[in-house]
């Protein structure tokens, strides 16, 4: 790009992955789409939630992963990013938290290589699906407490990861703290994206008049899982723009950050918000009072 601000556009490169349970093999393949992204034009590339593992198994993953100042994984992502001169998402890695849990942590990475924010994943998928799949994530994982926001050169960018995307309220916080795009790098799985992925990740462009960028991991893992894929960008009237498939590959598209203006002025909600609070004393019917301040 040769001028950045707030009203430049720019490109975002989704890269969609099938990670297993070699990471170096895992890094081997984000690498080379990350590669792709660039020389389609991208200034922003993300990769999909757990980049570097897809381990099923808590003792295997727990046995396979490091503190991140260890992590090579990592140290390549940097260099990557600082090679190809990108804005490079890593969506999360499986990192190093306790002895006894993991982190799935997001990193946002500069263009001179440096780590400029983190996000530990908050809400932790812990369900049972219909045909015995079932996950504990908060088995293996230390839940994130903070939410985070970054700016980028063409505006503020929040921080999520997949199941974070059924919890509207960390959305708005985002989009109230100034963020303009949302990130929900994923690996849903099949049954839950097949109802669900598209009109969710909508429904949260739509709610905050935000663009929405969501790498995702799909098909049919080593460990058994499959993930939905179908990486999104979706602008901030709820529109798709940009859509992959099931297999691994490289989801590109021009991001006109006036759109958000644009959609927030068409449909100011983020100014008409209200909270609400239980009246007390509790009767019946259960009343909810609304008071002054931001939704």
């Amino acid at each position: 790009m040769s001028a950045m601000g707030h009203n430049a556009t720019f490109r975002v490169g989704l890269i969609q992955m099938r990670s297993g349970r070699s990471v170096a093999a895992n890094i081997d393949a984000a690498a080379k789409l990350i590669g792709e992204a660039k020389s389609g034009g991208a200034d922003y590339v993300q990769t999909p939630e757990m980049t570097n593992l897809m381990e099923a198994s808590r003792d295997k993953l727990l046995a396979s992963v490091v503190e991140e100042d260890q992590d090579s994984s990592l140290a390549t992502f940097r260099e990557l990013a600082r090679t190809l001169a990108i804005h490079l998402h890593v969506g999360s890695l499986a990192v190093k938290a306790t002895p006894d849990k993991a982190a799935n942590r997001s990193f946002l990475i500069d263009p001179q290589g440096e780590i400029v924010a983190r996000y530990d994943k908050i809400h932790m998928f812990d369900v049972d699906l219909p045909g015995g799949e079932s996950y504990r994530e908060s088995r293996t994982y230390r839940a994130g407490e903070i939410a985070a926001v970054r700016d980028l050169p063409w505006g503020r960018l929040g921080l999520t990861i997949c199941y974070d995307l059924r919890f509207p309220a960390l959305y708005r916080a985002l989009a109230e703290a100034g963020a303009s795009f949302l990130a929900i790098p994923s690996a849903f799985t099949q049954q839950t994206g097949e109802a669900h992925w598209h009109v969710l990740n909508r429904a949260r462009a739509i709610e905050n008049g935000c663009y929405v960028f969501a790498a995702a991991q799909g098909g049919c893992h080593e460990n058994g899982r499959e993930t939905f894929g179908h990486s999104l960008v979706v602008d901030p009237w709820g529109r798709i723009v940009a859509e992959g498939g099931v297999e691994p590959g490289v989801v590109l598209a021009d991001i006109d950050p006036a759109a958000v203006a644009a959609a927030r002025a068409r449909v100011p909600s983020l100014q008409h918000g209200r909270r609400f609070e239980l009246v007390e004393p509790l009767a019946e019917p259960t009343h909810l009072r609304a008071v002054r301040g931001p939704a």
